[in-house]
């Protein structure tokens, strides 16, 4: 017998949508979720300089490293933050693996929609999960009143509660205000649970005001991030976690232990570039804020084509997604023998070329006919030398997002041909 565990969604549909383009029809590639910037010259060089180093490192990671991201978070999320708390890895996936591997008895508790990953990895390691679902009402924000539902369902049949967030989230571009993690923050306490707030996306809020629960919940708050998403290095697999304030040094050595028989640690070369990455040079605090501009304005054209094609969806504020609501069509779709979000997705990419994600990919139910859209299809390198010479502009956007807008134009007109 083997573990049954599905391939994730994401890199599924990306093999989906290139059989689609190698028949020769068109692709419009709103299902992955991979940034569309190139990698900063600066950490290019860095990687270059640092390429001939083939040492195993620390299983923690390179002290130099980790003194400059506890640095670079310190200021980031406005709260202490040491070296000794830091955790380097290939990845904040393996991270997020090695945080819950760390406890035995534990249920995850996830927020629906969340990252595919979440709920697998709880499953490899035998955990119990509990999907919150949340709803578009709401800002598919988790609510204190679910949040304590979930809570008080569990709390008798685990000792460890486990609840993981999202901010920025994926697949809806969303995060959470001030306010409401504040309120979060009150019903954890009273339950002593503890948070995996990954935050891969918080250098990519679009105002650059992102907030981390753990300035409001350190003592029992982990948070992950990396390069992957703010970088644009995904595939340099560089990801960092924070570990509560005041943890448990029981805890640091089962991580360590779990670490070191698993991914031993991350790429030589890449942490010493990644030094250059977290000490503030003025070039790549520069690469940030304009990326934050770019995709503010085409996530902003992007939401403004969607909603006028009569879809719901909520402003993104962070990262490079809107969650999807076609629930406005759900009689037309019956009407054509469609009732779920997997059948709409396939449809609409068989008709119109248009790759999306399914809601039920994150959690949501399938009925809910919802889909992920990733605003990633266009020419970040050339993004990046438009603004470094004028302000980014909505003529910009129309420019830049000009494949995407096609897309949603022939979703649109797909949409209008269903049956009334």
């Amino acid at each position: 017998m083997y573990r049954q565990i599905s391939p994730s969604a994401t890199l599924l549909l990306n093999e989906q949508s290139a059989s689609i383009a190698g028949s020769g029809q068109e692709v419009f590639r709103f299902g992955f979720g991979q940034s569309p910037f190139p990698v900063c010259e600066v950490l290019e060089n860095a990687l270059k300089q640092n390429a001939y180093r083939k040492e195993y490192t620390e299983v923690q990671g390179l002290k130099s490293l980790r003194e400059k991201v506890a640095q670079f978070h310190q200021t980031f999320e406005q709260r202490p933050v040491s070296a000794d708390r830091i955790f380097i890895a290939p990845g904040s996936k393996s991270l997020l693996y090695t945080i819950m591997c760390a406890y035995t008895d534990a249920v995850v508790l996830i927020p629906a929609p969340a990252w595919v990953s979440y709920a697998p990895q709880a499953q490899l390691l035998g955990h119990e999960s509990l999907l919150m679902q949340t709803c578009f009402e709401d800002r598919y924000r988790l609510t204190p009143e679910i949040l304590e539902q979930s809570l008080a369902k569990v709390a008798k049949k685990h000792k460890t509660l486990l609840v993981v967030l999202n901010t920025p989230g994926n697949p809806d571009g969303l995060s959470y205000t001030q306010s409401e993690l504040q309120a979060l923050t009150t019903v954890l306490r009273k339950y002593s649970a503890l948070v995996i707030s990954d935050e891969i996306y918080g250098p990519l809020h679009h105002e650059g005001r992102h907030v981390s629960i753990a300035k409001y919940y350190p003592e029992a708050t982990f948070v992950t991030s990396g390069l992957s998403k703010w970088a644009g290095a995904g595939g340099w697999r560089l990801g960092i976690a924070i570990l509560p304030q005041d943890y448990d040094p029981q805890l640091k050595a089962s991580m360590l232990g779990i670490a070191s028989e698993t991914y031993s640690c991350a790429s030589a070369p890449i942490q010493h570039a990644a030094i250059v990455a977290y000490s503030g040079h003025p070039l790549l605090e520069k690469y940030v804020i304009n990326e934050r501009s770019i995709l503010k304005g085409i996530g902003q054209l992007i939401h403004k084509e969607v909603t006028e094609a009569g879809l719901r969806a909520h402003m993104p504020e962070g990262g490079f997604y809107l969650l999807v609501d076609f629930s406005l069509y759900r009689d037309q779709f019956t009407r054509i023998g469609i009732t779920g979000d997997l059948e709409v997705c396939a449809k609409i990419l068989a008709q119109t070329g248009v790759a999306l994600l399914p809601g039920r990919s994150f959690g949501l139910p399938s009925e809910d006919l919802a889909a992920r859209l990733a605003y990633v299809d266009f020419d970040g390198e050339g993004a990046l030398a438009e603004i470094a010479l004028q302000p980014w502009s909505d003529e910009l956007s129309e420019k830049y997002a000009e494949k995407m807008s096609r897309g949603i134009k022939k979703l649109r007109l797909f949409l209008k041909s269903l049956p009334h």
